[in-house]
């Protein structure tokens, strides 16, 4: 397993992360629940593997991932790792909230202490929301009674946003983001990335797989990598990819079964900063073109096609729709159009006013797709 510094903060860390996010699961009555036999099984067959970095969070299986955790850092397992769990802002109502949700996860895990306590799935509104809160004050008491070690966040929003939270505090002991070859210029983005590096803030990549979607490519992916002389698999291209960067310390897996994890040992073995060739960033760059390639709607997400005049969501019902074709997965556009209907944002909306239309700056014909969209959902619902 391979080790790097983690930033300046003095000891070292696998480049393989444990995400605790998609443990083995089993079902328990009508309910679906962590198999916990297995799962703790793996957890520590990881770590007698190298992996020295454990990632979980509050909501996590429904909240059952902490629990699990902690009992698999029993018999001596927690001195061996870096344990990371999360804040959740949404569960936060008001300031001393913060540290009642601190205290909680604690004793969830059975642990007197975290190596990293993080802000969790941070964005605009919810860092504001933890601005008004003190979130400063609230890390600077729990540093202080040993609660935890050291402070970060994850992030989902934009680069703007990100850097925003970046430059707001001078302690930030990493920052968690969603990264792979689709997403450089997504989210917080390669150059991101890279001020964080500037700033001696350390990275940890979560989605290097994009939630699995990069092991399993469709068609013309598959046979693009297939016909690769490396013969290395989708997903080594894709962790390759990441590791690439030093930048970035660990790189997160949520792994669900005892053969994705024999298969992430096996490939993290040999991976290290810089051994990206000139010839394997043009190769990867050819598979991000192929996924792009399979997009219907060339829609780039500029968003000026909204507001709605019927509050129809349209930069994200076309983003699920072009994520169902890209990775061939359904569930993509399914698991966001229910949401969609529940909001009353859906496609079937569209009164065809054509305000999206006459701002559009592909000049797409939105009304035809939005009508598009609406019936490939009820085909497949």
């Amino acid at each position: 397993m391979q080790t790097v510094p983690f930033g300046k903060l003095g000891f070292q860390v696998s480049r393989l992360g444990f995400g605790c996010m998609r443990l083995p699961t089993k079902n328990e009555g009508d309910n679906q629940v962590i198999d916990r036999e297995r799962a703790i099984a793996m957890i520590r067959n990881g770590i007698d593997s190298g992996i020295t970095y454990v990632d979980t969070a509050y909501g996590y299986h429904n909240g059952e991932s902490e629990i699990v955790t902690g009992l698999a850092l029993k018999d001596g397992y927690r001195e061996k790792v870096t344990l990371t769990t999360k804040l959740p802002p949404w569960k936060a109502e008001k300031e001393a909230d913060l540290n009642k949700l601190l205290d909680e996860q604690l004793k969830k895990l059975d642990v007197p202490y975290l190596d990293f306590y993080i802000l969790h799935a941070l964005n605009k509104d919810s860092f504001a929301k933890l601005q008004a809160f003190h979130y400063k004050d609230f890390y600077k008491q729990a540093l202080k009674d040993g609660r935890i070690k050291h402070t970060g966040f994850s992030f989902h929003d934009n680069k703007e946003t990100f850097e925003t939270i970046l430059r707001d505090y001078d302690n930030w002991g990493l920052a968690q983001i969603q990264y792979n070859y689709l997403d450089d210029k997504e989210q917080a983005t390669e150059d991101g990335l890279k001020l964080a590096g500037k700033m001696g803030v350390p990275i940890v990549v979560m989605e290097p797989l994009r939630g699995g979607a990069l092991a399993t490519p469709p068609g013309n992916v598959a046979e693009l990598i297939n016909s690769h002389e490396s013969k290395r698999s989708a997903v080594e291209w894709a962790f390759k990819y990441v590791a690439n960067y030093a930048e970035v310390v660990t790189i997160l897996s949520g792994m669900s079964n005892e053969e994705q994890l024999q298969d992430n040992l096996r490939i993290f073995e040999s991976l290290s900063v810089g051994s990206m060739t000139e010839a394997d960033m043009a190769f990867v760059k050819a598979l991000k073109e192929a996924y792009l390639s399979r997009m219907p709607i060339k829609c780039t997400g500029c968003s000026y096609c909204v507001p709605c005049p019927q509050e129809v969501a349209i930069p994200r019902i076309f983003a699920a729709y072009n994520d169902m074709h890209k990775f061939d997965r359904p569930g993509n556009l399914s698991w966001t159009y229910k949401q969609l209907l529940e909001k009353g944002s859906d496609a079937s909306k569209c009164v065809q006013c054509g305000a999206c239309e006459s701002v559009c700056p592909q000049q797409l014909p939105i009304i035809d797709w939005l009508q598009k969209v609406d019936q490939e959902y009820q085909r497949i619902k």
